[in-house]
């Protein structure tokens, strides 16, 4: 298989790496130092569970901002 050919792992991030250090989260994905760390090695169905509860996290983080 060649680079081109390599499925793109899909990724919540958005380059704003900063961590909430009260909920644990990062505030521009919403993922924990664990899942950000992990990513890759997750499965497909693990990364779209941890993708269904980003946004309800960020919204946590924005109410506690």
């Amino acid at each position: 298989m060649t680079l081109s050919m390599t499925p793109q792992i899909q990724s919540p991030c958005k380059l704003i790496c900063e961590l909430d250090l009260d909920k644990g989260l990062c505030k521009g994905c919403g993922r924990s130092r664990e899942e950000i760390a992990m990513w890759t090695r997750y499965s497909d169905a693990q990364r779209a569970f941890i993708m269904t509860e980003l946004d309800e996290r960020l919204e946590a983080l924005g109410a506690s901002d």
